[in-house]
């Protein structure tokens, strides 16, 4: 860990400016700290030398001259030393700084936040089986909720249960309409074996069957109608359909290590009348207003701001803004239509005021099930009752100090208007912590779109990948994809490693798999459209999941060889780091050695930074330049056959830290490490 001595640097140069200069709290400049460009000028370099040239009329030698001596010694840390162009720079005591992250002997960053913070991510449409695309929605929001529980933040996981949309609307029209079937014949089927399969291919018969007749859409309305009021046979279908629906996902993201703490249906948004309580709240605070002529006469309204333009508004939102005239119109969103219907904003508000306490209302709450991990995972219920008394207690769910909503590029413009919405009702604070994180689609290659029987050899139309469409049945399912990594990973873990029995060789593969998925779906800049490749992701070089789980497992080998051939554990040897020679760790000799210990302590800066910037980039960047750091020190710094017992103890903590550190990394992406590769 890195970000204590940041601190810990920044007090003292803190102190020292305060004492020598007489600044006060707002005279303070940003002490920025970087990275020597390589050991000899320094580790960390501060540049408030020259934030400060023109405040005290001096040069940035001079300040820096000064700052150091001010600043004095740092036991334990290392020391100070001015450049002649004005930099600080401080050579770190390599040994204690060494000794102390190898034994975990640093205390976490108080800097970072303890609020409690919601992210609502995954939200898969419960109509049939996820896909590829879900699976970057789910991989970035749980990389999130593990690094904010990594930075201290005490994180309340969600998945929104969209159970009235048109899309479950349009999979009970099939099972009514196409396939003719009643409610305890439907309860049948979805017990069976894939029911999330049959309804993707029911999904697309339906919007075919659209398309033939228009008039058919009725049905659709019908259904619509049915679920918002609750009216059998309808709303009992769509129970039934949704509720199994729900539990394929769940079994399809526990394969990908991702779970949850509480599913949020919008069945009972409805029901409680969350909405009814929303706005009563935006009319009394003057946030909407009924609009009494013109083209939107009859609807409330809520004024938008120049600003809020979105990447893609809705075609609800385009014809509520009319086509770009600069009137007043034009700035409106209705919130309500003259029809009395609620748009998909006003029930996104009014979940959103629920989430921070502002809504004056709660759900009730039933035990839902119990994930592969042992976390419980609890649903809401618009019916009061003991939820489950040998459960425990409910969590206090709800109530936020921060809420991360993970929804894709297309609802930008709807998560602006969530923000505005709050910002009118006097709720500044909530609005600043309204965050929006969103991201591109997941498109294939056409070489990937072609292995998995997308797309045949002669298909071409001139597109560098192909995109997938759930509506028409286009795509390839999540579990279908995480199968046929784990196949072709067991095909490469059998041949280096025949000795294994099949089921080990099978576990082994899944995990390999796994991380190959959630790593490309993470490395990427969250703004880029990705089309992903199987050969791309599996390779064990270059910058994958399954690369990084190589150097870490490489670094556990290093170590049980070490072991093994010592006769003790490293806890034994450890401890005497404090006390062995520091030839191997100091001078140009050491650099190498240095430099991936000082490199692998910057995880929680990375961390910090991902946050910071909702790049969760910049981690998978990190932690593949750490696995190459560490592969260059293998090749040319031997541990097991150093003869110099210091050397070699040296070398070996600097692969135990490596190892510790690059875990962690991969655990914040969800990945493990498996025995053997």
């Amino acid at each position: 860990m890195i970000l204590p001595l940041h601190a810990h640097l920044r007090d003292r140069i803190t102190t020292a400016l305060a004492e020598r200069y007489g600044l006060d709290t707002e005279a303070m400049p940003a002490i920025v700290i970087e990275y020597a460009p390589n050991r000899r000028l320094g580790d960390l370099a501060v540049t408030v030398a020259f934030e400060l040239a023109r405040t005290l009329r001096k040069a940035p030698r001079a300040i820096a001259q000064e700052i150091a001596e001010s600043v004095g010694e740092m036991d334990g840390l290392g020391h100070l030393e001015p450049t002649g162009a004005g930099y600080l720079n401080l050579f770190l005591d390599r040994a204690a700084f060494a000794c102390a992250r190898v034994a975990g002997n640093v205390s976490p960053d108080e800097s970072a936040t303890t609020v409690k913070t919601i992210v609502e991510h995954t939200a898969i449409n419960p109509n049939k089986a996820a896909h590829v695309g879900h699976l970057r929605n789910a991989a970035l929001g749980d990389t999130l909720c593990r690094l904010l529980t990594y930075r201290g933040a005490d994180v309340e996981v969600q998945n929104y249960i969209d159970d009235t949309g048109v899309q479950v609307a349009d999979v009970v029209v099939g099972l009514r309409e196409l396939e003719h079937k009643g409610i305890d014949e439907i309860r049948a089927l979805a017990e069976a074996p894939r029911f999330d399969y049959y309804c993707w291919d029911l999904y697309a018969r339906v919007t075919r069957w659209y398309d033939e007749d228009e008039a058919r859409l009725s049905h659709r309305q019908a259904v619509l109608q049915d679920l918002e009021h609750g009216v059998d046979p309808a709303a009992g279908i769509a129970d039934v359909l949704t509720d199994r629906i729900v539990r394929c996902h769940l079994d399809t993201m526990a394969r990908f290590g991702v779970e949850y703490d509480l599913l949020s249906w919008e069945g009972d948004i409805l029901r409680l009348q969350f909405w009814d309580r929303a706005f009563d709240i935006l009319k009394a605070s003057g946030t909407v207003f009924l609009q009494a002529d013109g083209r939107l006469a009859g609807c409330w309204v809520m004024p938008i701001d120049d600003g809020a333009q979105g990447n893609q508004p809705d075609a609800e939102t385009m014809v509520a803004t009319g086509d770009g005239d600069e009137d007043t119109e034009a700035r409106l969103k209705v919130i309500v239509r003259s029809n009395g219907t609620v748009t998909y904003v006003g029930k996104d508000i009014a979940y959103q005021l629920w989430k921070f306490g502002l809504l004056g209302r709660d759900f009730h709450y039933r035990w839902f099930a119990t994930q592969s991990s042992g976390r419980p995972l609890w649903a809401t219920t618009s019916a009061a009752g003991p939820p489950a008394p040998d459960r425990g207690p409910v969590p206090p769910f709800g109530r936020a100090g921060a809420v991360y909503n993970v929804i894709d590029t297309r609802q930008s413009y709807l998560q602006e208007l969530l923000v505005q919405a709050l910002m009118a009702m006097e709720h500044p604070r909530e609005a600043e912590r309204s965050v929006h994180f969103s991201y591109e689609m997941v498109a294939l290659s056409r070489d990937t779109a072609q292995a998995l029987g997308y797309i045949d050899a002669a298909s071409d139309d001139g597109k560098p990948f192909v995109e997938v469409s759930g509506r028409k049945g286009l795509g390839v399912k999540a579990d279908d994809l995480l199968d046929q990594l784990t196949e072709r990973a067991k095909r490469e873990v059998t041949a280096r490693h025949a000795d294994l029995a099949p089921e080990e060789q099978r576990r082994t593969a899944t995990i390999i798999a796994t991380a190959a998925i959630r790593y490309f779906m993470i490395k990427f800049s969250r703004t880029k459209v990705i089309a992903f490749d199987i050969d791309e992701a599996l390779s064990f070089e270059g910058e994958t999941g399954p690369y990084l789980q190589y150097a870490a497992v490489r670094a556990r080998k290093i170590l049980h060889k070490l072991e093994a051939r010592e006769g003790i554990a490293a806890a034994t040897w450890l401890p005497a780091l404090a006390s062995t020679p520091t030839d191997g760790l100091v001078g140009e000799a050491g650099d190498e050695l240095w430099d991936l210990i000082l490199e692998a302590s910057r995880l929680d800066e990375v961390a910090e930074q991902a946050v910071r910037t909702l790049e969760l980039s910049v981690l998978a960047k990190f932690a593949f330049g750490l696995a190459q750091r560490f592969n260059g020190f293998y090749h040319s710094s031997p541990v097991i056959a150093e003869h110099d017992d210091a050397l070699r103890h040296w070398r070996a903590a600097g692969v135990t830290y490596f190892l510790s550190q690059m875990t962690r990394a991969l655990e914040l992406m969800g990945c493990a490490v498996p025995e053997r590769m």
